[in-house]
């Protein structure tokens, strides 16, 4: 049987930096002291078992993230009973525990909020996919994430059955308004960027089909349109004629989703994904008499 950290690793996710996270937020959750209302109304030996279990349908993920603030904790009696990204219905037991009560009552709070958080992120993002099921385009996310949480929000993402736009500012260019304008025109800034780091994918945001003539001119083979209307995107398509592919951002609902994928476009970039997701309801329930 493979290890957490094994597991882990499985996942595409650095278990260094899980556990580092998890240490993080045990020691902000204590705050130097020790959980005073336990301690004060459990006895030290005390064991207990329980299940964290969905409250709401949805797609969960953060599992393994929550099995490692067990093991932190003390607890390393669990077991995980579904696979990240699985689709479950209300009333479903997703991991049980069982060890000292104390343990696993300062895992608790820390262990539910990243895996309701994750699993909202990877509900949402179900929701999405769903909403422009039939057509080709695909559903990504931005970097509009969470500060030091970015690398498990788009492992949401993922499970939710959407994909990453870039991880980082050095993975990938992105010449958007601001860029523009600063360095003298989309010309000049791709130029710019290409020469300076070859090799690496350039995106570039444009917020008119004037302004996509000279992304198309200057080499970009993914740009992205800011802010335009189903039909503009469709006209951006026939544009460009297949000589790029096209994301459109902003303005995007669940409830127009679809006219935009139908509009021709590659990607649909959804910031709310990360940034506006609804936490799932999941609890931690111990069994009574045990």
């Amino acid at each position: 049987m493979n290890s957490l950290r094994e597991n882990i690793k499985t996942l595409g996710l650095s278990p260094n930096h899980i556990f580092q996270q998890v240490k993080d937020a045990v020691a902000e959750d204590l705050m130097g002291g020790e959980d005073i209302t336990t301690v004060a109304t459990i006895t030290e030996s005390q064991v207990s078992t329980a299940d964290f279990i969905a409250r709401k349908a949805g797609v969960v993920s953060g599992l393994h993230v929550a099995a490692a603030v067990l093991e932190y904790c003390g607890i390393n009696h669990y077991e995980v009973l579904v696979d990240e990204g699985a689709k479950v219905e209300a009333g479903k037991v997703l991991i049980t525990a069982q060890g000292n009560t104390r343990k696993l009552l300062l895992a608790e709070r820390t262990a539910l909020n990243y895996l309701t958080h994750l699993s909202g992120i990877s509900t949402t993002t179900s929701k999405w996919v769903e909403a422009v099921a039939g057509t080709r385009c695909v559903i990504r996310d931005s970097r509009k994430t969470t500060p030091g949480l970015r690398s498990l929000e788009k492992f949401a993402v993922r499970m939710g059955g959407g994909t990453n736009h870039r991880i980082s500012l050095s993975a990938e260019g992105l010449i958007k308004d601001n860029h523009i304008v600063a360095s003298g025109g989309i010309a000049a800034a791709f130029k710019a960027l290409k020469d300076k780091f070859p090799g690496k994918p350039i995106e570039v945001e444009v917020d008119s089909l004037e302004q996509l003539s000279q992304a198309v001119a200057a080499g970009a083979q993914l740009i992205l349109l800011d802010n335009m209307s189903p039909d503009m995107c469709k006209a951006a398509v026939a544009q460009v004629g297949g000589k790029a592919k096209l994301e459109a951002s902003g303005g995007i609902t669940l409830e127009n989703a679809k006219a935009y994928a139908d509009s021709g476009v590659d990607y649909l970039a959804i910031g709310a994904l990360t940034h506006s997701a609804p936490a799932l309801d999941i609890a931690l329930d111990f069994r009574k008499g045990r």
